[in-house]
């Protein structure tokens, strides 16, 4: 089963390029982003309007549909900067879990926002803090917890 979401969040002004890849993501993970965003505090934050705006275009699927591959919520993943080669190793949290020196970096940084959705061997074009260009693209998920079976994270 197959639902394409409309998140009715504000559309991103800031957002990437319009020739974004297509990414997947969990209804459970959309449910708890979209009350995440829904927070006053962060509603109006370029990072959550960008985020919303990935959600927005996302395809939406039941967690135990989501293909292998897939960088969902607390996935463990591989990536590299392609304008950098510059490799990174990171698990995308949910922004009162991230902790830079653990490599958990929330969904409301840049890049993890740039990861969500994406599948292995997807890259995408983003825009790091100050404008600086990123394309980053996932090389491995090590460790996605639908395809672990741990739907109650």
């Amino acid at each position: 089963m197959r639902h394409e979401h409309h998140s009715g969040l504000p559309p991103s002004t800031a957002a990437a390029p319009s020739t974004q890849p297509p990414i997947i993501i969990s209804s459970r993970d959309l449910a708890r982003l979209e009350a995440l965003l829904e927070s006053p505090a962060l509603s109006r934050l370029p990072a959550a309007i960008a985020l919303s705006a990935e959600l927005g275009r996302a395809q939406v699927l039941p967690p135990e549909q989501i293909p292998p591959g897939i960088v969902t919520l607390h996935s463990r993943v591989d990536c590299i900067d392609e304008l950098r080669d510059e490799p990174h190793h990171l698990t995308l949290v949910y922004p009162h879990e991230a902790d830079v020196e653990r490599g958990r970096v929330s969904v409301l940084a840049p890049v993890g926002s740039a990861l969500l959705g994406l599948a292995v061997g997807q890259s995408i074009d983003w825009q790091a803090p100050g404008g600086r260009p990123l394309r980053l693209r996932v090389s491995a998920v090590h460790y996605q917890p639908e395809a672990a079976g741990d739907f109650h994270r």
